[in-house]
């Protein structure tokens, strides 16, 4: 049996920076930069009156290609790193590389922005976990759509090998078969999962990316770059 995780505030803005610095020591090869908007919109979903998540957080960063892992799980109240994988994108949102996201059903794209995870059941994907998603416009559909975190056989180093890429799913943030339940098991039920893209739309129109959070990632680095480039 898994137990769940106890709930935990928003982390005091002069903690952020630290507790950025300490998750980015254990995953080095995750843009801190990234990192820090995933902590930021955590703290900004809870202020913002959102679920409070339990202390675990996911990040994906689709900027990377689908061939080096981009899927990290932090156990927060110990600060330590937990999964480091890779994760499949939509078929219609790229190649190797992604390009494209959407809200809409049918789209078969990956979805953008903040989620908080939800129950684990076993369907059509073998044992999988649902998604909320918690940005109007960019993942509000996510349910709807069946956008779930799975396990896929085509998200291996044989079919890197094969094709150069990782194969795609209908927009599930697929993972490795055999790493599939462990993972499920640890972030289900209340968790918070980000996935980030440089997409200039979502970062100029995210209300977890916005100043309403006071010192929120509107300012952060890498949403001046978007914006400016």
């Amino acid at each position: 049996m898994v137990v769940a995780a106890p709930a935990m505030a928003a982390p005091p803005a002069d903690n952020t920076d630290r507790l950025v610095d300490t998750l980015h020591r254990a995953a080095p090869g995750l843009d801190r930069n990234v990192l820090s908007m995933a902590t930021r919109a955590m703290a900004c979903s809870i202020k913002r009156g959102g679920p409070v998540p339990s202390q675990r957080l996911s990040v994906i960063d689709y900027s990377r290609p689908s061939t080096q892992p981009r899927l990290w799980v932090f156990d927060l109240e110990r600060q330590r790193l937990l999964f480091e994988e890779w994760v499949a994108h939509g078929r219609n949102t790229g190649e190797n590389l992604a390009r494209k996201f959407s809200n809409a059903n049918g789209s078969y794209m990956s979805s953008l922005g903040a989620f908080v995870t939800q129950e684990s059941y076993s369907g059509s994907n073998g044992y999988s976990l649902r998604l909320q998603g918690l940005e109007p416009g960019f993942n509000d559909n996510a349910r709807e759509r069946a956008i779930v975190i799975h396990g896929a056989p085509y998200v291996s180093d044989t079919l890197i090998r094969a094709q150069g890429r990782l194969g795609r799913s209908l927009g599930c943030p697929a993972v490795r078969t055999a790493v599939a339940r462990p993972l499920i098991d640890t972030i289900r039920g209340g968790s918070f999962v980000f996935a980030y893209y440089p997409d200039a739309d979502w970062l100029k129109r995210s209300s977890l990316l916005s100043a309403d959070c006071g010192e929120g990632v509107a300012a952060h680095p890498a949403v001046a770059a978007s914006a400016g480039g």
